[in-house]
């Protein structure tokens, strides 16, 4: 959905910070007249938006330049802790309390804004992981088929993604692949994911015409879900043990 440009993700430019190794990500806009530089919210990359002339090795220097500055910010980062009984854990966007016991289903229930597990508490982050990615290629294979039909295209098989940095992908063969993180999100967000990359199959760019294609096929609002997963997305990757 938000087109970071990156090379080949073995020719990804890095910078040391505070003893780790920490991606840069560049998106180049054709009305930018200056760097601008923010850490994500998890603090897993450096984003830097720059004008479309600029080279990749200026904004690595402008990263380098600013080290002091990103380790203050990893340095307040929250840590993140593990699934357990008592942790909150977002589906469907709605945020839900993990209750473990082992008198509970094994497969987890939603009940209340509680999400109710049992079986063996150490395996319990990777029963909920497999959860998550079950109900997520259920729905989002509902949405790839509502979304082909509304623009008159054949349902193409769906591929689950765990991609780090990017939400869905439409191949030049039409095949599609969504990050199964989508199903924490809020319906709309996680729609407007698969809108957009069935859009891709009409038109394989993201010129005007797709940009018109997906806002008629999408029901929603395209700049808001953009909007959330802007703000919002780096909080899906939760850590699954």
């Amino acid at each position: 959905m938000l087109d970071w440009l990156r090379r080949a993700p073995d020719e990804d430019p890095v910078v040391e910070i505070a003893g780790r190794q920490v991606p840069i990500l560049i998106r180049r806009l054709a009305n930018a007249r200056r760097m601008t530089m923010r850490l994500a919210p998890d603090g897993s990359e450096i984003r830097i938006s720059v004008p479309r002339w600029t080279r990749t090795e200026d904004a690595v220097a402008f990263a380098q330049s600013k080290r002091s500055w990103l380790a203050i910010q990893i340095e307040a980062l929250p840590e993140a802790k593990p699934l357990a009984d008592g942790t909150p854990l977002s589906f469907r966007g709605e945020m839900l309390v993990v209750r473990h016991d082992a008198a509970y289903p094994r497969r987890p229930v939603p009940d209340d804004g509680e999400l109710l597990v049992g079986g063996p508490e150490s395996s319990l982050p990777a029963r909920l992981k497999r959860w998550l990615e079950t109900e997520a290629r259920t729905l989002l294979a509902d949405d790839l088929e509502h979304y082909c039909a509304a623009a008159g295209q054949a349902v193409p098989a769906l591929a689950l993604s765990s991609a780090n940095r990017r939400w869905g992908s439409c191949a030049a063969d039409g095949s599609i692949r969504i990050n199964w993180r989508l199903i924490m999100a809020p319906d709309s967000v996680r729609r407007s994911v698969v809108a957009h990359e069935v859009a891709h199959l009409v038109h394989f760019d993201h010129s005007p015409a797709f940009h018109a294609f997906l806002a008629k096929i999408f029901e929603g609002s395209v700049p808001s879900a953009n909007r959330w997963l802007k703000e919002k997305g780096r909080s899906l990757y939760v850590p699954f043990g």
